[in-house]
């Protein structure tokens, strides 16, 4: 299968460098998959899974928002916060969550409820990138 070049760049690192036969992320209007020579476009994404293939095998990672540029054989992730799934600590996402939870019973305003619900969001995707079994 032919390949193009991934790069997965946060403000921290340079989070991924290298080939790529497929990226499946998700956008604000549902999951995209690139292959090589997709179009030109630009894409904004949401807090997430990036399921990347290279070599035959699938990884997935934790992607926190951001946007996507592709060229034909070159694509450019851009996002505020990355994580491989095997980095992600099930503990620490499941506090998050239920702090999340109890936080969001006791807004006192709306911005309050809506900071809230957005951690729950990220705890929720967190959770379920780390317990996904993707068979490709």
């Amino acid at each position: 299968m032919s390949t193009f070049l991934l790069e997965v760049i946060t403000p921290e690192k340079q989070f991924y460098n290298g080939d790529a036969e497929e990226i499946i992320c998700e956008t604000e209007t549902g999951q995209l998959a690139v292959l090589r020579e997709h179009a030109p476009m630009i894409a904004s994404l949401v807090v997430g899974e990036l399921r990347i293939k290279a070599e035959g095998a699938w990884k997935s990672a934790y992607v926190e928002g951001g946007f996507m540029e592709t060229e034909r054989d070159h694509v450019t992730v851009f996002s505020e916060f990355c994580e491989w799934s095997d980095e992600i600590d099930e503990a620490k996402a499941l506090a998050e969550k239920e702090k999340a939870l109890h936080n969001i019973k006791h807004s006192a305003n709306i911005k309050e409820h809506r900071e809230h619900e957005i951690s729950l969001a990220r705890s929720m995707a967190r959770l379920k990138i780390k317990n996904h079994k993707y068979n490709g």
